[in-house]
């Protein structure tokens, strides 16, 4: 008989996510003849001999088997579901684990094989990255929106493929840019070279050119810990990996022209932030080649479904590896029954590597730039650039989302969603709010009305003129704020600002840089005001960014403080007259280190995304100038602080600031250093938790605050605790200051000159004030419950020594 061939080709994704599965086995039923799927999940397979299914089996997902035809060349595609099944067995070796002497030798040759350890390297990353809304709930699918954009989108089935479920595309973008590292000291930069961008509610701007580049898809195993959406996940090849993971020697084969080790990994505590998955160990160099990871749903996570990352390395000619292709997909679950899921997707291909070439130190000056031409390419250049080419699904995704951005309902909901996150709503070159401005009611100005708004890049990208204004229509007093900024350059940034206002503002406010656009500054205009008092000010600011890092301010302010609720304060050390009103003018300096923090230009505003691993250095000096526009003081301040996020892996992570100042000068207590107390029943993170407002105020000072998020390291180990997630918080928050004579002369008086009783001031003394906290946080995913005990200074009838604080949080 004449010998007929079987070609079958396809690819194998999963079910749920519509991402490839790389890696997976594909067999021809019955036989020995199989292949593993490459990175995209992409699979050929021929046979000579008689076969009529092909299976796919994977780690974590259950087999799949389909019928093929004999003799003849097809496309058979595979979306397997996910197997909620644990790991039923255990192996016991007898001896030592024959995975344990390879791992071994994996960390033995870490440094070797890190990338970090190069002098420098840079090379062309493409990225890819694609949102979806998906998991709507039958509650949404009655919703009139929602019926209208699935009868709009009848290309959703192509989206969900065969067996995969229907998903809503909502962004979808393509970048080219130019990635580069340096080793000492450490210091990183992207430039963006071209972007494709489109999503619904979302415009080609500078901000999505920014972020959707290779600097924020960073991930390195041969790192202990990886930041990953917030947490610390343990690597499995980290320097501790026995105490947090089992792992398997379960086969060997070459990869490309490596021969390597598989490995399969599990947590040992299903609830650790750590991996499941599969690593291919090159058997030359114990290099980590292949690497599946996900993290299991029985972490203690919020709101995320899935974490998957995969990746594949490349050795370069120095000897450490550099990631050739990444690939990522988050699936965000349903945050309330009747709402919908969210699942991101993104991946990055890198090419042209370069490696111990590095760069002056000034060169990488901004994390993140952007080419002059960044927004302006066609379809021939894609088509040349990309490292992959788009799949039919992919190509799909554009033309949804571009019939998606037409309908006007939908437009309408994204304007709304955008307002209530920035405050600001653009309408062709202006750009309205901020919101909280516009409505208020409270007991000094009765019910306010404003409005306000501002330039956008539309009008200039280097001039800024903005404000806003309100009535209140039981002081009968017009309020406003005007502003015009220019900015002087984009690299590096340097801006130049000047503002007058006439305000009703808080005296716990008073030395506050507080932007009137968030809904803490908005929820603060209702209700009873906390020492209200009119302001009159002028300020000049001049920002410049001197280095990697390091950004210096330069202001200039003139203000007059009058006083809405009873405050006096001496004018004479004779302590015969009293005023309450006075004018400062103040010249300031500030200066600002922070090694890895990363900031992104959103058209003509320049926003910090924080630091990553390094603490933050602060340092402040002002001057009071006497006789200057009136000014009725000469003091000088000088304030310090360092701020750090410290994660610590398994233990959680600490929020640390220390901090302490010294002023010189004769002045009211308004002009000193008064630690913000808290007498409302929620949690703020900048305020003393069982402090009363202004309760103390001092000349020099030292502060330390402390605040621990345990994650699930203690509760994890109670059954009940562990099923519901909670977490255990501790806080700890000390504040020493003292007062020298001469302002304790000149502060407020007792009584005002008609004998009347003006509000009370004190000191610390010589006692510290300090107060402690504990409670669980995760309470149904967003609410906290915390117990504070107040330690020191419990003498008076308004002290409170005990208390609880609620916060409502969304953390993941």
């Amino acid at each position: 008989m004449w010998a007929q061939t079987t070609v079958v080709s396809g690819k194998v994704t999963e079910a749920a996510t519509g991402s490839p599965i790389p890696f997976a086995n594909v067999v021809f039923t019955g036989t020995e003849i199989g292949t593993i799927t490459d990175f995209d999940g992409n699979f050929t397979l021929t046979a000579n001999v008689p076969v009529d299914s092909l299976e796919v089996r994977y780690i974590g997902f259950l087999k799949r088997t389909k019928p093929i035809a004999y003799g003849v060349e097809q496309v058979v595609s595979f979306q397997l579901d996910e197997d909620i099944q644990t790991l039923g067995e255990v192996v016991v070796y007898a001896g030592e684990n024959p995975a344990w002497p390879i791992m071994r030798q994996v960390v033995a040759n870490k440094k070797a094989n890190d990338k970090r350890s190069l002098d420098a390297f840079e090379y062309e990353a493409y990225t890819k990255v694609e949102f979806d809304v998906d998991n709507i709930s039958g509650f949404l699918q009655k919703w009139k929106l929602v019926k209208k954009v699935s009868g709009v989108l009848d290309s959703i089935q192509q989206i969900a493929g065969e067996d995969g479920n229907p998903v809503f595309p909502i962004f979808i973008s393509e970048a080219i840019s130019r990635y580069y590292y340096k080793k000492d000291p450490i210091l990183k930069h992207e430039h963006v070279l071209k972007t494709k961008v489109s999503g619904v509610g979302i415009t080609d701007g500078t901000l999505s050119s920014q972020v959707v580049g290779a600097t924020f898809q960073e991930y390195n195993f041969y790192q202990n810990w990886l930041n990953i959406v917030t947490k610390e996940f343990v690597s499995p090849i980290a320097d501790g990996w026995r105490i947090y993971y089992n792992v398997f020697l379960e086969d060997s084969a070459y990869i490309a022209d490596d021969f390597c080790y598989r490995i399969d990994f599990y947590p040992k505590r299903p609830q650790d932030l750590a991996f499941t998955g599969t690593m291919w160990i090159t058997k030359e160099d114990f290099a980590l080649k292949r690497i599946d990871a996900s993290v299991p749903k029985e972490v203690n996570l919020n709101f995320i479904e899935k974490l998957k990352i995969q990746q594949d390395l490349i050795q370069t000619e120095a000897g450490p590896w550099l990631p050739e292709k990444t690939r990522v997909v988050v699936d965000v679950s349903q945050v309330l029954k009747h709402t919908a899921g969210f699942l991101a997707k993104f991946y990055i291909s890198t090419e042209d590597h370069v490696i111990n070439d590095p760069k002056p130190n000034k060169f990488y000056l901004n994390p993140v730039s952007l080419d002059e031409n960044v927004r302006m390419h066609d379809e021939a250049y894609w088509q040349e650039h990309r490292h992959d080419s788009l799949t039919a699904t992919e190509l799909n995704v554009f033309d949804m989302i571009d019939t998606l951005k037409k309908i006007s309902a939908v437009k309408r909901y994204m304007d709304l969603a955008k307002f209530a996150v920035n405050g600001y709503h653009k309408v062709g070159p202006i750009d309205i709010g901020p919101y909280p401005t516009f409505i208020g009611n409270n007991d000094v100005e009765g019910f306010r009305l404003g409005f306000g708004g501002r330039t956008n890049l539309s009008v200039s990208d280097k001039w800024i003129v903005g404000g806003h204004f309100g009535y209140g229509f039981e002081d009968e007093e017009w309020k406003y704020r005007g502003y015009v900024e220019r900015i002087l350059s984009r690299q590096p940034w340097t801006t130049l600002r000047v503002e007058h206002q006439k305000e009703v503002e808080q005296v716990w406010l008073l030395n506050q840089q507080v932007e009137p656009n968030g809904l803490f500054y908005g929820i603060s205009r209702f209700g009873s005001l906390i020492q209200p008092f009119m302001i009159h000010k002028s300020q000049l600011t001049f920002y410049r960014q001197m280095a990697p890092g390091f950004g210096s301010t330069l202001r200039l302010k003139q203000e007059r403080f009058n006083p809405l609720f009873d405050f006096q304060y001496y004018t004479d050390y004779e302590r015969s007259e009293t005023s309450s009103a006075y004018d400062v003018s103040e010249v300031a300096v500030k200066l600002r280190y922070a090694k890895d923090e990363l900031f992104v230009v959103n058209d003509n505003e320049r926003l910090s995304l924080g630091t990553v691993r390094w603490p933050a250095f602060n340092l402040e000096y002002v001057y009071g100038m006497p006789n200057v526009v009136g000014s009725d003081f000469e003091y000088h301040k000088i304030q310090a602080s360092i701020e750090q996020e410290q994660k610590m892996g398994l233990l959680g992570k600490a929020k640390i600031k220390l901090g302490g100042g010294y002023a010189a000068g004769n002045v009211p207590y308004t002009l000193l250093f008064n630690p913000i107390g808290n007498q409302t029943p929620f949690y703020v993170d900048f305020a003393y938790s069982m402090m009363n407002y202004f309760e103390f105020s001092s000349d020099r000072y030292v502060e330390f605050r402390y605040r621990h998020s345990f994650e699930g390291f203690v509760l994890n180990t109670i059954p009940l605790m562990k099923r519901l997630k909670l977490r255990l918080i501790g806080s700890a928050n000390v504040f020493y200051g003292s007062l020298n004579e001469k302002n304790r002369q000149k502060t407020v008086p007792v009584t005002n000159i008609q004998g009347d009783q003006v509000y009370p001031f004190k000191t610390l003394g010589q006692t510290p004030y300090i107060e402690l906290g504990y409670g669980v946080e995760n309470i149904f995913k967003v609410i906290s419950v915390e117990a504070f005990h107040r330690l020191t200074h419990l003498k008076g009838e308004d002290v409170r020594s005990f208390g609880l604080k609620f916060n409502i949080e969304f953390t993941l």
